[in-house]
């Protein structure tokens, strides 16, 4: 991927329409395709979308929608498990619920994580009709700039398959995604070492789930299996979980982890896994070995780029498979678009849509706004959550950036206390003099809803005072967004 602030050599004009109707081809039916398609088809664009996996790609049937849904129910029970301290108490004995006398059927909570998942394919799929797209469940290839092929067969660079048709196109969208990475030392087998994509066929609860990796994906499942009642134990390569991100979040989401009794073997890498009858076995690069029910490879994404005729086309890639793009989702070639998982640009579904969308705009000739970097706000679905958007602290802290940066923790918040809300805080980050709102932080219940004043706040230019003068309800957690603005008027 080229610097998200530089646009690659390109010719700058749109691609030439042929006769009345833009065609566009789409490869790939995830965020990023498919907003693209209704954005294409609603401008009078005649629109194919080829799909082999199902609309809504990953984000929809195996990543995003599942995994939040899986998080609302460990959420409840957490919820639950933390209610003593409200004074609720069983009705038979008086007992306070605790972790070990709450019990989930995880069959039942994977049939609805599955149900609503399809649900939300189903509903995609019949806008896009609706707004006029054809929908191939095929793969694509592309044979030329503006010559892509339908196949048959499977995809991932396994075989070419049986072409089914050739369609022409003004302008080509790839929105392939990303599939699991995986050690070859520790083959996902579905059944006890898994990837993220086959969590959802469990249907019991495992007894000791050791999870490989403390990204994002690491600590979201690490945090919902504990809540839902497995023992975990979580392996991570770095000194913190969650490396990357802001370092007093993973703090507070690491002392949360010991509290609730997640296992955290820091500075330990995973060589390989096997299966041992009922168990798995986890090496660790030191020899070490981890001993569990069920393994959980949680090791990022590699771009699905395989097999679809890039070369052919004169797409340049990375050397990591991704797709480089600008700021307005071009590639190196007139005509060829990318968004997504496959551009490595965010891993984010929301950044996906935003591509899609802002790339066919641009294609069919609209005044469109480039991706800013900073203007994107993203959430870690980990009990509390994680949101941010914009400049980081450790970004002033290394001289990048000028900043001020204040933090104001959720213990003096009135709706925190009444909600037994024990941990969590709100850090905003100011340019010096002026007070513009240049990044934030949020680390509370629902701070992925949270984080949305602050982001409006960084894309508009808003100065903490103005975010400090605007109303909010009382009692509510939204109060410490407009304090943590007044305390930096007082301190300035």
């Amino acid at each position: 991927m080229s610097d998200p602030g530089t646009a690659l050599p390109s010719d700058p004009h749109r691609v030439p329409v042929q006769g009345d109707r833009s065609r566009v081809v789409i490869l790939g039916g995830g965020p990023g395709g498919y907003e693209a398609a209704l954005v294409a088809a609603r401008a009078g664009a005649e629109v194919t979308l080829l799909e082999e996996r199902g609309i809504g790609g990953a984000a929809v049937l195996t990543d995003v929608v599942p995994s939040k849904t899986l998080i609302a129910t460990a959420e409840v029970l957490d919820q639950v498990a933390d209610s003593a301290r409200l004074g609720i108490r069983d009705a038979d004995d008086g007992s306070a619920p605790t972790a070990e006398t709450l019990t989930v059927d995880l069959g039942a909570v994977n049939e609805r994580v599955r149900r609503l998942a399809a649900s939300q394919s189903a509903d995609i799929t019949a806008s896009l009709r609706a707004a006029g797209v054809r929908i191939l469940p095929r793969r694509g290839r592309l044979v030329a700039p503006d010559r892509v092929q339908a196949l048959e067969g499977p995809g991932d660079g396994a075989g070419d398959g049986a072409v089914v048709e050739e369609i022409g196109a003004d302008v080509v969208l790839l929105a392939v995604g990303a599939r699991p990475r995986e050690l070859g030392e520790a083959p996902c087998d579905g059944e006890r070492i898994l990837n993220w994509t086959q969590l959802y066929e469990l249907g019991a609860l495992p007894e000791h789930l050791i999870v490989v990796g403390s990204g994002v994906t690491g600590a979201e499942f690490a945090s919902a299996y504990r809540a839902l009642g497995s023992r975990v134990t979580l392996v991570s390569s770095r000194d913190q979980v969650l490396p990357g991100t802001d370092a007093d979040a993973a703090d507070v989401l690491e002392d949360a982890f010991a509290r609730r009794g997640v296992e955290l073997r820091s500075r330990s890498r995973a060589a390989a896994a096997r299966r041992e009858g009922e168990e798995v076995v986890v090496t660790l690069t030191s020899g070490e070995e981890i001993r569990g029910s069920h393994a959980l490879m949680a090791l990022g994404g590699v771009p699905r780029t395989e097999g679809l005729g890039l070369e052919t086309a004169g797409v340049r890639l990375r050397s990591s498979g991704h797709v480089e793009t600008d700021r307005v989702s071009r590639t190196s070639v007139r005509g060829i678009y990318a968004a997504g998982d496959c551009t490595g640009v965010y891993p984010l579904a929301s950044v996906a849509a935003m591509q899609g969308r802002i790339a066919m705009h641009h294609a069919l000739g609209d005044a469109v706004s480039p991706l800013v970097a900073a203007q994107v706000s993203s959430a870690i679905f980990t009990s509390p959550e994680i949101a941010v958007v914009g400049v980081s602290e450790a970004e002033v802290a290394s001289g990048e950036v000028a900043g001020e940066v204040l933090v104001l923790g959720l213990e003096t918040n009135p709706r925190a206390k009444m909600q037994g809300v024990a941990e969590g805080f709100v850090k905003l980050v100011v340019r010096p003099g002026s007070h513009t709102v240049l990044g934030a932080v949020v680390v509370a219940p629902r701070a992925s809803e949270l984080i949305m004043p602050f982001t409006l706040a960084v894309a508009h230019r808003l100065t903490a005072e103005q975010v400090a003068g605007t109303f909010t309800v009382y009692p509510s957690l939204t109060g410490s967004l407009a304090e943590v603005a007044r305390r930096v008027e007082a301190e300035g």
